[in-house]
């Protein structure tokens, strides 16, 4: 068994990972590069390998960053079945589609600009290219083994960082390889907890959070509703950029948990992303993959995807019309990196008031706008112009999606015999935290991942 790095290593972006086992290669995530104009590009550039040869990709999940690449590698000639947990593959098409509409929206906006006599600008793919790669998803539940090739045998299990992620185990030429794919947080609402893997000779495993500490849930929660009365008081809106699958219905959750205490019903709650309604309905399916709290939580007076003042827009005349408010507003919108999407502008149109708010709810990778407004910058770059920072921005890290140090060191814990480790998804900084951390805690052999590095298990 052998594996070549090439995308999330040393980055939190663009995820992917060869295997060759059992005389095939098989691919763990085909994730598009985000964040600065520099890595965008590089999504454009060729695979480092023949997309032809690619026997099967395997999932952790469908946050974009993950499969944003997949219509590409089948346009490219990738002719094999995409592998992925229930849940994740229908929420596949949604993010797909989004984002192929979004790369079509920015090819046409470019070409309008461009010079005359200057190349046409292609979208990296469209959304007949999503359709077509669709063909080729096959489900799997959560802990059963399958055997995917002669010899070769695979096993998703419950990563609890969004509905459907998935730790992916790969069996073949007697090594077993474990993939963390994302690692959310214990106790987060909805999700179940992450499935410890008991056995591995060689582990990839995310590192996002590598060098942090997560504020407690319960002091997170607090701060929130802190924020959401001084935002009131202030007369202003709340902006919150969040990725349409994850985080938004955690919000919706607690906005219903705290119902009463929080005052929410004086609110409008904006869920304003093209996605939403369809990722509620994905969510409503899949009730039986929920911890127990939540099955309850959705059997209560308040469930979280109806509440009275939520108001899930659909089309742009909608989304339009929201920045028309300008107090009593409670908007969530995508992306969550504040990189693209309808938060951009809601940002535009707010960042100038001093009354408003922005609340940041996950990591923002460098070069994203989401960093820069984390890292305090006074004035920002948003289509073309330049917008003064007076809004009052706010990092509520306790509502991350993924694990912080406390939490991969113990999720490592469930393994009966310390594996090998290749830290994958993580800024340096970050890696060389949890590799320390790791070495030092078990003994084991800690390396950092890098594109083009090849291991062999």
């Amino acid at each position: 068994m052998q594996v070549e790095f090439h995308g999330a290593a040393g980055e939190v972006t663009g995820s992917m990972h060869l295997v060759e086992v059992g005389g095939k290669r098989i691919l763990l995530d085909c994730g598009l590069m985000q964040g600065s104009r520099e890595a965008e590009q590089r999504n454009f550039e060729p695979f480092p390998f023949d997309p032809a040869t690619i026997d099967a990709v395997l999932l952790s999940h469908a946050h974009i960053d993950h499969v944003g690449r997949l219509p590409l590698l089948t346009d490219r000639g990738f002719k094999g079945p995409i592998l992925a947990q229930e849940a994740t593959a229908e929420l596949l098409p949604i993010m797909l589609m989004d984002s192929a509409s979004l790369q079509e929206s920015d090819a046409e906006r470019s070409n309008r600009k461009r010079k005359p006599g200057a190349p046409e600008i292609k979208p990296l793919y469209g959304r007949e290219s999503v359709a077509r790669a669709m063909t080729q998803v096959r489900t799997l539940k959560y802990d059963l083994r399958i055997s995917i090739f002669p010899g070769v045998d695979l096993q998703f299990r419950d990563a609890g960082h969004i509905l459907g992620s998935s730790t992916v185990e790969l069996q073949g030429d007697g090594k077993i390889l474990v993939f963390s794919g994302d690692i959310g947080q214990k106790n987060t609402p909805i999700l179940r907890d992450p499935e410890p893997v008991p056995a591995a000779d060689l582990l990839l495993m995310e590192s996002t959070y590598g060098n942090r500490l997560h504020k407690d849930r319960e002091t997170t929660v607090a701060e929130l509703g802190r924020i959401f009365e001084a935002a009131w008081k202030n007369g202003g809106n709340v902006l919150i950029p969040a990725f349409a699958v994850g985080r938004s219905q955690e919000l919706l959750y607690w906005f219903a948990q705290h119902w009463d205490a929080w005052n929410m019903s004086r609110w409008k709650i904006v869920l304003d992303s093209p996605m939403a309604a369809k990722v509620v309905r994905v969510y409503d399916k899949y009730h039986a993959i929920f911890d127990e709290a939540a099955q309850k939580v959705m059997q209560g007076t308040q469930n979280p995807f109806r509440l009275p003042n939520l108001l899930i827009t659909q089309s742009v005349e909608e989304s339009k019309s929201v920045n028309a408010l300008s107090s009593g507003a409670i908007i969530i919108a995508g992306n969550g990196m504040a990189s693209g999407g309808r938060i951009i502008h809601h940002l535009k149109q707010h960042l100038e008031r001093p009354q408003s708010h922005v609340v940041f709810v996950g990591y923002q990778a460098n070069g994203t706008l989401g960093r820069r407004l984390v890292d305090g910058a006074q004035w920002v770059r948003i289509d073309r112009a330049n917008v003064r920072v007076n809004a009052r921005v706010h990092t509520v890290g306790g509502l991350s999606a993924h694990a912080d140090q406390a939490g991969l060191l113990d999720w490592y814990s469930g393994f009966k015999v310390s594996p090998r480790v290749m830290l994958v998804h993580g800024e340096d900084i970050a890696r060389e935290a949890l590799a320390g951390e790791l070495a030092l805690r078990y003994g084991v052999d800690v390396d950092l991942a890098y594109p083009g590095d090849v291991v062999a298990v």
